[in-house]
């Protein structure tokens, strides 16, 4: 049965790894240089305190190779779900072989263990050699990377470390158990497809972010945290703060939300969702257009009436103890369909 199912497989197998080590050769020639650049920039900026403008620079720079090493992490999962997965059973249950195999001496048990457990195997190795390699190669880049892109967010952390191959298992087997109760290949991909996408997508917005009890604290307002200033000349001695979904002294933290508090602890609602306006004067002082270095002094002012940033989040440590969490919650949902798979092939399936 090993045999045979390696003999139906080994072709998809052989190019996945062909492909597996062109990614490894083109990552590893490259990486060295990738994070000696990085080193060697980040010992010149922090002489004259031009980090900030070095990261875009570097980001800037490999922003391509960046987004597209990323997209193929992601990829990976749902393409082993769509290619491997569906088609596993469904091609065996619309040809009929199924039922020569079956009438072998082997049993339905064996049949679909031995095809689940050898492809399913490949399937979560490539996807979480894969995911580790990118990591070790875009390391220099996810320190570099805005918020929008941070290690933590939404964006990225699907394409880092382990939990590729938690995906990929995830899919494979959703494949596999979809094909065994649609028993048509192409319906049976396009259901495997949307159910993954709905779960990708609702684990970071709805799930992730409580993985572990995010962190709520306090602070100053600076470069770290405030994007911008500017004057609300519909509501005369008002300031617009801009906040950025950052929060200062922990660079790459997820910020869940980001408020700003006047000084007795209440929220100072603006005109749009990140903005808080501060009640001071426009006309004079450090607010004004006018004033020191032209409202450059302005958020020391605004903190010393007393104006904090509050911000929940999860912070950059978390990467690792995130990534087995989700890891171990795609592995038990896996598990669980693998058993609903045997159930259904023994009593539905003939």
């Amino acid at each position: 049965m090993i045999w045979l199912t390696w003999r139906q497989f080994r072709g998809a197998a052989v190019m996945m790894a062909g492909l597996l080590v062109l990614l490894a050769v083109v990552l590893a020639l490259t990486g060295p240089k990738l994070a000696a650049d990085y080193a060697t920039g980040i010992a010149g900026c922090v002489q004259d305190d031009s980090c900030g403008r070095f990261y875009d620079r570097f980001l800037g720079a490999h922003d391509t190779a960046f987004m597209a090493l990323s997209l193929v992490v992601l990829l990976l999962p749902a393409l082993a779900g769509l290619f491997w997965g569906a088609p596993l059973i469904t091609r065996e249950l619309e040809a009929g072989t199924h039922l020569l195999v079956w009438n072998q001496s082997i049993t339905r048990g064996r049949w679909l263990a031995v095809k689940l457990g050898l492809t399913g195997l490949v399937a979560a190795a490539v996807a979480g050699l894969c995911g580790l390699m990118v990591t070790w190669w875009s390391d220099p880049l996810d320190k570099s990377a805005n918020e929008a892109l941070a290690l933590m967010g939404p964006l990225v952390f699907g394409a880092r470390g382990i939990a590729p191959m938690g995906y990929a298992a995830f899919a494979f087997v959703l494949g596999v158990t979809v094909g065994m109760m649609v028993r048509r290949t192409l319906p049976a991909m396009a259901i495997t497809l949307t159910i993954f996408v709905a779960l990708q997508l609702a684990m970071p917005l709805l799930v992730r972010s409580h993985l572990m009890p995010p962190v709520t604290a306090t602070f100053e307002l600076s470069e770290a945290n405030v994007d911008g200033l500017g004057i609300n000349r519909d509501r005369g001695g008002y300031v617009e703060v801009r906040l950025r979904n950052a929060v200062p002294d922990h660079a790459g933290a997820w910020v869940l939300s980001s408020n700003l508090l006047d000084p007795s602890g209440r929220p100072v609602a603006g005109p749009e969702p990140g903005v808080g306006l501060v009640q001071i004067s426009t006309t004079s002082g450090p607010c004004s257009p006018a004033g020191q270095q032209g409202m450059g002094a302005c958020p020391a002012e605004i903190n010393r009436l007393g104006y904090r940033q509050q911000a929940t989040y999860q912070p950059l440590d978390r990467f690792w103890p995130f990534q087995w969490i989700e890891t171990g919650v795609y592995a038990l949902l896996t598990l669980g369909l693998t058993w609903f798979s045997f159930w259904w092939m023994r009593r539905r399936l003939s």
